[in-house]
């Protein structure tokens, strides 16, 4: 990683100045009991004290830094530099400018180092999670495909048994059946098949994250709730609810569109993996409307939030709810519309 390199190269340079003798100034010309070597051995002895105090500091603060506290690590380096230049006024003792900086960078790099570490462990986490949910999608489609199956082979074997017989009566029926199996067979082959198909869905969770929070996702189940359901498991106290499915042909392309145009609401700034937006159901319609227009099935501005509000509606330990977490815009509805079918 190329962050890594940079790292080692620069704290290599660190040691080389420090080994140097680069990395602290201080005044030469000191005698002790009339004896110049005596007085360069005393001010040489007390510069190594000081960048032994330094280098302490300066080495807590690159294994305790932390990308949010840069700025703090940097001013605390600042000011123990400043106490040793007050502390070494005498012999006019101090840290070099150079030295110090190239210290400060040492803690900005690790910082850095560290971030990029931690987005790498984000991405792959969020790839296997793509993974296993790609997985799911599949087994749904090889289920529903052999449900289909069966069925359209027990359709046959009735028709074959209708004309074996010589008998007329239903032979329409079961083959205008039969082509509608067909087409929901060929319904699930293709959303198989183009990866990119499947629904967007908005949903919100008023009992955790309050009024003022959506999070907007896509997934390629058959089922989307299949897949709301399981983002409602123990890691939040509720279930969530469902404010919007939309079923797209390139539902991948409508995410990002509908993420790019909230992105400045998005609550994690630095990990776009997290596909929450400080928004209202109400505020996210409208972007909805716009972007997504027909491909909408449903929408509902009003969380029911059951378990929560069977729960007490409390937002915080008290036993009193807190009212002002009521939506206070009127539930509204779309008429559905239904996707392609897929099922018979």
């Amino acid at each position: 990683m190329a962050y890594k390199e940079r790292l080692n190269r620069l704290q290599q340079s660190i040691k080389t100045m420090a080994r140097g003798d680069q990395a602290v100034l201080a005044v030469t010309n000191w005698t002790v009991n009339g004896s110049s070597r005596e007085g360069a051995a005393m001010v040489r002895d007390f510069s190594r004290l000081m960048l032994r105090a330094y280098n302490a500091e300066a080495d807590n603060c690159v294994r305790n830094v932390k990308p949010h506290r840069v700025a703090a690590m940097v001013d605390r380096l600042a000011k123990v530099r400043a106490t040793i230049a007050r502390l070494g006024k005498t012999m006019d003792i101090q840290i070099a400018g150079s030295y110090h900086e190239a210290r400060v960078m040492e803690i900005r790099l690790t910082a850095d180092y560290l971030g990029k570490v931690e987005e790498e462990k984000e991405r792959v986490r969020a790839e296997r999670e793509r993974q296993r949910e790609e997985e799911r999608a599949r087994r749904d489609f090889e289920r529903e495909k052999a449900r289909l199956a069966k069925e359209q082979a027990h359709y046959q074997s009735a028709l074959a048994k209708l004309q074996a017989s010589g008998s007329t009566a239903g032979v329409e029926e079961l083959q205008q059946k039969l082509e509608e199996l067909a087409d929901a067979i060929a319904g699930v082959d293709a959303r198989d098949a183009n990866v990119r198909a499947g629904y967007v869905y908005v949903i919100s969770n008023l009992g955790a994250f309050g009024p003022d929070m959506v999070k907007i996702g896509m997934t390629r189940r058959l089922e989307p709730q299949d897949r709301i359901r399981e983002l409602g498991d123990a890691s939040v106290p509720f279930r969530f609810d469902t404010h919007a499915l939309i079923f797209s042909e390139d539902a991948v392309g409508l995410e990002s569109r509908l993420h790019a145009a909230l992105a400045e609401h998005r609550v994690n700034q630095v990990n776009t993996q997290r596909e929450f937006f400080y928004a209202t159901p109400a505020e996210v319609r409208a972007v909805l409307e716009r972007i997504a227009g027909q491909h909408l099935l449903e929408y509902r501005e009003m969380p029911e939030a059951l378990e929560w509000r069977a729960s007490g509606a409390r937002t915080s330990r008290g036993n009193a709810p807190d009212r002002a977490v009521e939506p206070s815009v009127p539930a509204a509805t779309m008429p559905p519309v239904a996707p392609p079918a897929v099922t018979a």
